[in-house]
């Protein structure tokens, strides 16, 4: 069993992997407006909306998440939060490729 401090460095591997991964998906125009941290940020609040909006809650295999209301959540969160205003048109594409890395 791996201990606390494994299972952190485990999951800043795995984000780290994501961050790269989302990199890569982004259109070139995009690849570069983001940092790291607000990667991080982003993704994070992507997670605290799937848990407040209830699709974990869920027994289906198939979840059907619609991409723009999350765009908008994550894009309010941002002017809530203090932090750089977020485009939901340019958040879209964080979030799918989100998606396609849960996928893998």
């Amino acid at each position: 069993m791996a201990s606390f401090e494994d299972e952190l460095l485990m999951d800043e591997q795995d984000t780290l992997r994501e961050i790269a991964f989302i990199r890569k998906q982004l259109p070139a125009e995009l690849k570069q407006l983001y940092s790291d941290e607000q990667l991080r940020w982003i993704l994070d609040t992507i997670v605290e909306y799937y848990v407040e909006s209830g699709i974990f809650d869920t027994n289906d295999e198939e979840v059907d998440i619609n991409i723009d209301l999350v765009a908008e959540h994550v894009c309010s969160q941002a002017a809530k939060e203090e932090q750089p205003p977020l485009n939901p048109d340019e958040v879209y594409y964080v979030i799918e490729a989100d998606l396609d890395y849960q996928e893998l």
